[in-house]
């Protein structure tokens, strides 16, 4: 790749899909090297994706009778107030922006939730094809103990054969309290699951086996006295990754 390094306005195209091909390939080449940008990039994604769903059915109905405007004056004077309103807008986001760089302390974001987490780590790297995990299946032993070391705590991979998926590796990443651990599943026909895998504090209290919608991502979660884990897809139909979800709960939590 070139010494070209990507722009915000680049990054923010590779995401609408407004890239050139060559100039895409170079983004995505950096992203994979640096994969704290490639988890924000996600997260915009993931965010984007989460407003089009909740906001999709209100863009769809009709616009009431009563608020057609029936002459053009009063179209313009509607175009009008919308401009000074989104101006004023511009100016409450930048004024927050700027009070979150002068008191940072007043600000601090709330803990990511497990499944949420887990859903931008899935859409970060299952879609890979040349670099899908760090460390392969092939080593799985050597995996196992290098993501053990880093968490602090013992790390299992499940073995999910009888349910149609095989290990393909797995990877260390940032979470927000420590690392955390990521392992990848294909099934025959090429689709993907990740189990993602966190270290949990030992006072949060013990939570039930859950499901949740981050997106277009289906992950069920649970945590179990200090290990916290979800099982991610975007391909899987709900009741599929729920048969696979239990082998995983059974073999994690006997």
């Amino acid at each position: 790749m070139s010494e070209s390094f990507p722009t915000e306005s680049d990054l923010h195209a590779w995401l609408d899909g407004r890239l050139p091909a060559a100039r895409r390939d170079e983004v995505e080449a950096w992203l994979a090297a640096r994969p704290e940008e490639a988890a924000r990039l996600a997260a915009y994604h993931a965010h984007d994706s989460a407003l089009r769903a909740l906001h999709q059915p209100v863009l769809e109905e009709p616009v009431p009778g009563r608020l057609v405007p029936t002459v053009r004056v009063r179209r313009a004077r509607v175009l009008r107030v919308a401009a000074a309103f989104a101006w004023i807008a511009l100016g409450m986001v930048g004024g927050w922006q700027m009070q979150r760089a002068l008191h940072p302390a007043d600000h601090e974001p709330a803990p990511v939730p497990i499944a949420r987490n887990a859903a931008i780590a899935h859409a970060t790297y299952s879609p890979e094809v040349r670099h899908p995990v760090e460390v392969g299946a092939d080593q799985e032993q050597h995996l196992v103990a290098w993501l053990s070391k880093r968490l602090g705590a013992q790390v299992r991979a499940p073995k999910l054969e009888g349910v149609g998926y095989s290990l393909i590796g797995g990877r260390l990443l940032p979470g927000d309290a420590g690392p955390t651990a990521q392992f990848m599943y294909q099934c025959k026909a090429g689709t993907r699951i990740t189990l993602y895998v966190r270290t949990e504090a030992p006072d949060h209290g013990q939570t039930a086996f859950r499901y949740a919608d981050e997106g277009n991502v289906r992950v069920f979660y649970w945590i179990d006295r200090t290990m916290g884990y979800a099982l991610s897809s975007g391909d899987v139909s709900k009741a599929d990754l729920y048969k696979v979800a239990t082998s995983v709960y059974s073999q994690l939590n006997p």
